[in-house]
């Protein structure tokens, strides 16, 4: 029998800024208390004011997750301490895992224009924490298109679903939180069931139009996390509806983190600081 998901808690967006000055709204991870396991962070930035954006994301270290940029709109560079470099476009993802350390940089590849996008952190079980870092670079083209003729479309960037009768399997993969993430776009007034595994922490961030969940109002730019069950109906408004649906495995472990040091003690992440400063952390 299906058991439907309802909103538990909704996290409305916060205005901030991150790196030299990027403006964007901060949902999950304003504080500890707006984590939701195994998810710690959900950052959407979108402006067309390049003072908004143009300074990105100077040189800054990582340890211990992952980080998950998924671009709308715009380019981003990326650069990191072991060469790799790689220009994230417009419907592209970056799925980095980064593990022991990373040392990365993210610059916009426009002086003007829409930038839109996420940032997603994802934590990593404490087994995992010091493995070597690693990435998958997803072009637009790669992500496996889902259409539903007079209803939705969808992209799935991670995870497999089953849709009228149909299996998809998105192009990220081994990634140990078996995530499921999909960017849906539902046309006017319309309903659509998704199954999603049930055990998964389960988060909706709808950021155009208006939508429902199990017939309560969000509207865009509000978190909201999702009780447990095995599918949930989401219902457009008349001028349609899209949300990014986040879901994966909880870890159940304790978290300490200190800026880009997220570890299960304090501990840990004073010795990611001081590995950081004695130019240890990427080891």
């Amino acid at each position: 029998m299906t058991a439907l998901r309802e909103i538990t808690r909704i996290i409305p967006g916060r205005a901030t800024s991150d790196g030299a000055g990027v403006r964007l709204m901060r949902s999950l991870g304003q504080n500890p208390a707006t984590r939701a396991d195994p998810f710690l962070m959900l950052d959407a930035f979108s402006s067309d004011n390049p003072d908004d954006y143009i300074a990105g994301f100077p040189p800054h270290p990582h340890r211990g997750f992952e980080t998950v940029t998924y671009m709308l709109d715009g380019r981003m560079l990326h650069k990191d301490h072991m060469g790799n470099e790689g220009l994230l476009r417009a419907g592209g993802v970056q799925w980095m895992t980064a593990g022991r350390g990373v040392i990365h940089e993210e610059r916009p590849q426009q002086e003007q224009g829409l930038m839109r996008g996420f940032q997603l952190w994802v934590n990593l079980p404490a087994a995992e924490k010091m493995k070597p870092a690693a990435y998958q670079n997803i072009e637009p083209e790669d992500l496996v298109q889902i259409d539903l003729p007079g209803q939705a479309s969808l992209k799935l960037i991670a995870g497999d679903i089953e849709l009228q009768g149909q299996h998809y399997i998105g192009p990220v993969s081994g990634v140990s939180a078996d995530p499921l993430m999909l960017d849906i776009q539902l046309e006017s007034l319309q309903t659509l069931q998704l199954p999603v595994p049930e055990g998964h922490q389960t988060v909706l961030y709808p950021f155009e139009g208006l939508l429902t969940v199990s017939g309560k109002k969000l509207e865009a730019n509000q978190a909201a996390v999702l009780g447990q069950g095995d599918s949930v109906v989401l219902t457009s408004g008349a001028e349609g509806g899209r949300a990014l649906l986040l879901a994966a495995r909880p870890i159940g472990e304790a978290v300490a983190q200190y800026g880009p040091f997220v570890m299960n003690t304090m501990d840990e992440v004073e010795q990611a600081i001081q590995d950081y400063r004695d130019g240890r952390l990427t080891g």
